[in-house]
């Protein structure tokens, strides 16, 4: 344990329960803030988040809450893990209960609609922070974390002290983090590879083979490279936990919700069918429209991203965005 200390976890779905239980014994208090008061109510009254992580049991240590105030009494760190589409909302409402000098964290994937900014830009502007935002990402599904399975990620941060606090109170028996001074990079991997993967997806469902998704990671892959670049990140990033590693996960792992959207979208199903049946919020398709308008801003060109555009946002036939890819002209590698 790294002594008297308060994390906060302000997002209460899978993946900030997760955190919360694996950060547990790293902190003396845990509190996990939810936005419904009748969430953290059950939570904090069974012991187990039913809605987005059942099934597993929080530590005495994690305490629910739906207030803010009460979540940040104290805390240290505040982790911020909620969908990209509400952090600048809920940021703004986390504002008065700062004090300052806490460490914040963005787990938030994604690039936010109309600004085009990273989610720790968004949390620094938000917040008012003088300091840094560190970003925690990598090949993590939140299930195998709560289990306890071991899997390692990155913390990234523009101030190298920062991200060697938290490497040294997040790591643990099970969990092993990376500084990284790149968030730039780091943050465009995340982001980018939820888009990628809905692409992976639409092969499963098609029932194409291995090769097919080969040759869709590894361009997937050079695609977020040349984003990320171009956008101040370096390219030996990509080829780390937060890029390949993270691509390869949300690529091919059964438990990844944007590859589920792919199959579905293959399969026949509409977009508005397959998040009507789910409470799980699929980042790929909120970070897609927003990733094809920051390669046009930064003058990439993204082919598998315009393509999952437009399969998302036109209805284009999934059939249709393949073939359309195999078409381009021909170019080397």
């Amino acid at each position: 344990m790294s002594g008297s200390t308060t994390l906060t976890v302000i997002g209460a779905g899978s993946w900030g329960t997760a955190l919360a239980i694996v950060l547990a014994p790293r902190f003396e208090r845990v509190r996990l803030w939810a936005h419904d008061d009748g969430l953290a109510a059950q939570i904090q009254s069974t012991r187990v988040n039913e809605t987005y992580l059942p099934g597993f049991t929080l530590p005495a240590s994690v305490e629910a809450t739906d207030s803010l105030q009460q979540a940040t009494a104290d805390a240290s760190t505040v982790l911020l893990v909620v969908p990209s589409r509400f952090l600048r909302s809920v940021v703004r409402q986390l504002k008065p209960h700062l004090r300052g000098g806490e460490d914040l964290v963005s787990a938030t994937k994604g690039i936010e609609d109309g600004t085009l900014a990273r989610m720790s830009q968004v949390i620094r502007e938000e917040s008012g922070s003088s300091t840094p935002v560190a970003v925690l990402s990598g090949p993590t599904f939140a299930r195998e974390i709560a289990r306890g399975e071991p899997a390692a990620v990155v913390i990234a941060s523009d101030d190298d002290t920062q991200a060697g606090r938290i490497q040294r109170q997040f790591s643990g028996p099970t969990l092993r983090l990376y500084t990284n001074s790149d968030p730039v990079g780091v943050e465009i991997g995340a982001a980018l590879k939820n888009v990628v993967a809905i692409g992976a997806g639409i092969v499963q469902g098609l029932g194409l083979g291995n090769n097919t998704t080969a040759a869709l990671v590894t361009r997937g892959l050079a695609e977020i490279t040349r984003l990320a670049v171009a956008a101040g990140g370096r390219p030996e990033t990509l080829a780390g936990l937060a890029g390949l590693g993270d691509l390869l996960l949300t690529c091919t792992g059964d438990l990844s919700r944007n590859r589920r959207v792919g199959i579905e979208l293959a399969q026949g199903r509409t977009l508005q069918e397959i998040l009507g049946a789910t409470k799980m919020i699929p980042e790929g398709v909120d970070t897609v429209a927003a990733a094809v308008q920051l390669a046009a801003r930064l003058g990439v060109e993204m082919p598998i991203a315009r393509q999952m555009d437009h399969v998302l946002r036109s209805g284009k036939s999934p059939k249709d965005a393949v073939r359309e890819l195999m078409d381009r002209a021909l170019r080397s590698e």
